[in-house]
């Protein structure tokens, strides 16, 4: 039964790396305090660095860059990310941009959250490509949340699939596959984990 599994979950990774089918992943991190006061005013804070999407950058010199646009492709300075803004990913290296839509948010008493999936290049009105290595179908939600004395916060990805075929792969099919496979492999983690660490304070 086991090299059944084995067998299968080798057989699932490569049709993920062929564009064939898709995986979800999440990353958190939670952080208690040591009352309901500190932890409060923590969630507070842990909020306000989740919505400045342009503070994200420069957590380490091999994290990525990130820059809110609105719905025009101009940059926002300031400013919670609405539905329909884009959010610019540079991937530190050679790497081609990345583009993904903010296509929901959510907003509670203890619970604070916005999901975003791969889009095009709002710049550019002249195409529909998916400029991301995700195909369109993919999402991403970025969650703080406050139980009891505890924030958590989670990047939720959801029907991650290589953008590497089809009119919407552009020419960037191969260079989507490269950077998808080390995304899943090393660098999907590391920059989730670094992000889920700095939203919760650690």
């Amino acid at each position: 039964m086991a090299q059944k599994n084995i067998t299968e979950q080798v057989q699932h990774e490569a049709k993920v790396v062929q564009g064939e089918e898709t995986k979800d992943k999440v990353y958190a991190s939670e952080h208690t305090f040591p009352d309901p006061v500190s932890a409060q005013e923590a969630f507070g804070r842990s909020v306000e660095k989740l919505l400045n999407v342009n503070g994200w950058s420069g957590l380490s010199m091999f994290t990525a860059d990130f820059v809110l646009h609105d719905q025009a492709g101009k940059p926002r300075e300031g400013g919670s990310p609405q539905v329909g803004d884009y959010i610019q990913i540079i991937l530190p290296g050679p790497m081609p941009e990345n583009w993904v839509q903010v296509v929901d948010t959510a907003t509670d008493e203890n619970r604070v959250e916005f999901t975003v999936q791969p889009g095009k290049d709002p710049r550019n009105k002249q195409s529909d490509e998916v400029e991301h290595f995700f195909h369109a179908e993919a999402s991403s939600t970025f969650r703080v949340e406050l139980v009891g004395n505890t924030i958590t916060a989670s990047e939720i990805g959801k029907h991650e699939g290589i953008n590497n075929e089809g009119p919407e792969a552009g020419n960037r099919a191969l260079i989507n596959t490269v950077i998808a496979e080390g995304g899943w492999l090393f660098y999907q983690k590391f920059q989730w984990k670094l992000l889920t660490d700095y939203l919760v304070h650690l």
